[in-house]
């Protein structure tokens, strides 16, 4: 089965469908520095990235209509700042906004499904309306807004469809959800918006998988199982996190779900690169960054808890945010390996440019592993459709 990434960013997301079992037919990025990591990744050769047909391309450019039908899945994350708690707030009127081109591939393409992921700012409620503006015109993208139609006026063409009871042309089942990266095994709490559809004709009933990882399980596991002992955490040193200390649990009873995963679980095998500066020669893209700094707010995070969210910056890295808080309230950088394996990256992968812009493209990236989850799933829904489809 065959998929096409836009908006690829440095790869996140492409990667985890890749892995999941799509034939990935193009990557469309714009940014020359993404760009440049896939590239250096394609060169290696990294399994799966190696065969990506890339295009370095606004994709308001792109004629999609030559992979009509002959691509089951479009996936990508359109950019976030018009809708990220620390942008401009701009919505429809940021001319980054570009989930019209998302809806434009997919009408084009007509694909069995799509997938397409955002910052969860997008869900709150001075945005509710524009949400399900979004949602409505994945679900119904052969009705397009008319020239100079406003957007609101187009929401309402939508509702109507919706409610009419018509269900003719083009048109698909879509639902949407906030979903934390560290319920399902990554090491970073992670809060964001996919919107995921199947066409409608498929008749496939979906929604997005349980969470295999909770806080409750790795709260258990510091107080009654062998997360200390298995870090080798010297009893004095042993603390359990004042964000899971409230947690009940009874000894007797744990939880069925497994721990989330902490930073000391991403990145404890790794050397520190402040301490061992030759690390680097060891680790791709492990170097010590100086300058971190602690503040109200801004104040990195604990090794025994899921990182707090990377975030890129318009500017490069915010201040005081990606660091690693010691046990004994010293801060550093998180190197790029050490973000990269908090977004479920492979040791393997290797990212282009200086340290704010390979962080940079981390901050912007959906994790591998959520990706491959998310894919892996739809991929089966998709397969047994087409088993049907032979068996009829």
């Amino acid at each position: 089965m065959n998929s096409i990434e836009l908006f690829a960013g440095c790869g996140g997301m492409g990667l985890g469908i890749s892995r999941s079992g799509f034939s990935t037919n193009r990557v469309i990025e714009i940014n020359s520095d993404c760009c440049a990591t896939i590239r250096a990744n394609k060169k290696k050769p990294l399994p799966h990235v190696a065969q990506w047909p890339l295009l370095q391309e606004d994709v308001r450019n792109v004629d999609f209509t030559k992979h009509e039908r002959k691509v089951q899945l479009i996936s990508g994350g359109p950019p976030c700042q018009p809708f990220s708690r620390g942008g401009l707030h701009g919505a429809e009127t940021d001319p980054r906004n570009l989930f019209p081109e998302a809806v434009r591939a997919v009408r084009e393409i007509k694909p069995h499904a799509f997938i397409f992921e955002n910052v969860d700012g997008l869900a709150r409620d001075q945005f509710a309306r524009y949400f399900e503006y979004i949602r409505l015109q994945l679900r119904f993208p052969t009705i397009p807004a008319r020239c100079g139609e406003d957007w609101r006026d187009h929401l309402a063409r939508l509702q109507q469809e919706e409610t009419g009871g018509r269900r003719d042309g083009l048109h698909y089942g879509v639902v949407a959800d906030v979903l934390n990266a560290a319920d399902y095994g990554l090491p970073q709490k992670r809060k964001r918006v996919f919107f995921v559809g199947f066409r409608a004709d498929l008749g496939v009933e979906w929604s997005f998988p349980k969470p295999t990882h909770s806080r409750e399980a790795l709260a258990w596991s510091m107080r009654y199982g062998d997360y200390w002992e298995r870090h080798r955490v010297p009893s004095r040193r042993r603390e359990v996190p004042k964000n899971l200390r409230n947690v009940e649990i009874g000894r007797l009873d744990p939880p069925r779900s497994k721990p989330w995963r902490t930073v000391r679980d991403a990145i404890a095998d790794l050397p520190d690169p402040f301490q061992e500066p030759d690390a680097a020669s060891v680790y791709e893209n492990h170097f010590f960054q100086p300058g971190a700094r602690s503040y109200k707010g801004h104040t990195g995070s604990p090794k025994d808890e899921p990182a707090k969210t990377l975030k890129a910056g318009v500017h490069g890295v915010p201040g005081g945010e990606n660091m690693l808080l010691h046990e004994d309230g010293n801060v550093r950088y998180f190197s790029v390996r050490e973000a990269a394996r908090l977004q479920g990256f492979p040791d393997a992968f290797r990212f282009e440019g200086a340290w704010s812009e390979t962080m940079r493209q981390l901050g912007n990236a959906v994790p591998v592993t959520v990706a491959e989850l998310l894919a892996s799933d739809i991929r089966r829904r998709v397969a047994s459709h087409a088993c049907d489809e032979d068996s009829s």
